[in-house]
């Protein structure tokens, strides 16, 4: 991976930045910005933390970490212990709990790197309360109860069950008491209600816990799903948190290639592999230096049967991937963009503010977060602040 710290280049000129990688830009100012919008939606004494698992969704756990704790995020979530340690090592004053739980037999790595697990079962809670009391130590930790996601978590009746017993939690700080949320992006799903009906049988048994219900779509459901504590992940880096509503959150991640090629392909003739798409037309062909290697799903190419692929903008126009999309590079459709935008190595935004993550993901039929996740290791990186 190629990292730099330059400006985000001219849209239309090539800047020599370091080689032929197509260019990656991290704007931590608008990854501030979204959780500081965040934050501002929910109501007084909510703590808005920000999740930061699989690298900050692709874009880089200690850069985000570090900007959204200048932000004034004080609390982090990731899946794994190793996304822990690595955090912890930028974020030294900072509450960080592990979503995926307590790994069987791992619990020195906890505490020695001060990690809080969110028990799922009953057994975690064994497994913890048991080694706190070895090390006569009150330990943290988050109780995670399933309301209808059945992935992880305890049952309703497993927090009667620790409520009513007098050591089985013995050695544990209960840090927050949360679930999650399976439907939040469609807010009249009826499955909702039924979590937040559940959840709060769950908080009877833990008055004195911070709770915690809601990720990024979930705050905007309203204030009775937000609790003491929302889990903010995709709308950080600009995902649409509501998506049959306009996106308020800035993009964080910039995309831009370069034109590599230019050529004019007569009507008739097809371009790429597969002949799989035939031009209409007299039509002038660019390519670009990006791939599916990169992370540019194949599903964005399109075809003569099924013409509806992304788009990419370049000069204040947008213009159509024409083709399949091959490892290293794709063709682009230039014929109706001004000639003076067209030059070998002129640059082209391939997501970013004209082309967001959530258009290209639908156009990828994925969702934002395994795009932002899928993001190849061979990008020039810049972290743009």
């Amino acid at each position: 991976m190629h990292v730099t710290h330059t400006a985000t280049p001219s849209p239309n000129r090539f800047s020599i930045i370091a080689g032929g990688a197509a260019q990656l830009t991290i704007d931590l100012t608008a990854l501030r910005a979204n959780w500081c919008y965040l934050n501002g939606r929910v109501g007084d004494g909510c703590t808005c933390s920000a999740v930061v698992k699989a690298s900050a969704y692709g874009l880089g756990a200690a850069e985000a970490g570090r900007a959204l704790f200048e932000a004034g995020a004080r609390v982090f979530f990731v899946a794994l212990p190793e996304e822990g340690i690595e955090l912890r090592a930028e974020l030294p004053l900072a509450e960080i709990f592990i979503l995926n739980g307590l790994f069987h037999g791992r619990e020195q790595l906890y505490r020695d790197f001060n990690l809080k697990p969110v028990l799922g079962s009953l057994e975690e809670v064994a497994d913890w309360s048991s080694f706190a009391r070895a090390e006569n130590q009150q330990l943290g930790a988050a109780l995670h109860f399933d309301t209808g996601m059945h992935r992880l978590g305890m049952a309703v009746s497993d927090a009667i069950s620790l409520n009513a017993s007098a050591r089985a939690l013995t050695g544990i700080s209960v840090d927050l008491v949360m679930s999650h949320l399976a439907c939040a992006d469609t807010p009249d799903h009826p499955m909702n209600r039924k979590q937040l009906k559940r959840f709060l049988r769950i908080c009877e048994q833990f008055p004195d816990a911070r709770k915690s219900l809601s990720n990024s779509a979930g705050i905007f459901l309203g204030p009775e799903f937000q609790f003491d504590l929302v889990r903010p992940g995709i709308a950080l880096y600009g995902g649409n948190p509501a998506p049959d509503t306009p996106n308020p959150m800035l993009p964080v991640a910039h995309i831009r290639a370069e034109i590599i090629n230019l050529r004019d392909v007569p009507s008739g003739d097809s371009v790429g592999y597969g002949a799989s798409r035939v031009t209409s037309r007299k039509s002038r062909i660019a390519t670009i230096n990006i791939g599916y290697a990169d992370g540019l799903h194949r599903l964005v190419g399109n075809s003569d049967s099924n013409p509806n692929g992304a788009r990419v903008f370049i000069g204040g126009h947008f213009a159509p991937l024409f083709g399949r999309v091959s490892m290293d590079m794709v063709a682009v459709d230039v014929t109706d963009i001004p000639t003076e935008h067209l030059v070998r190595g002129a640059t082209i935004e391939v997501m970013g503010a004209h082309v967001s993550v959530d258009e290209l993901a639908n156009f990828a039929q994925t969702i934002p977060y395994e795009l932002l996740c899928s993001l190849g290791a061979r990008y020039t990186r810049h972290y743009k602040s």
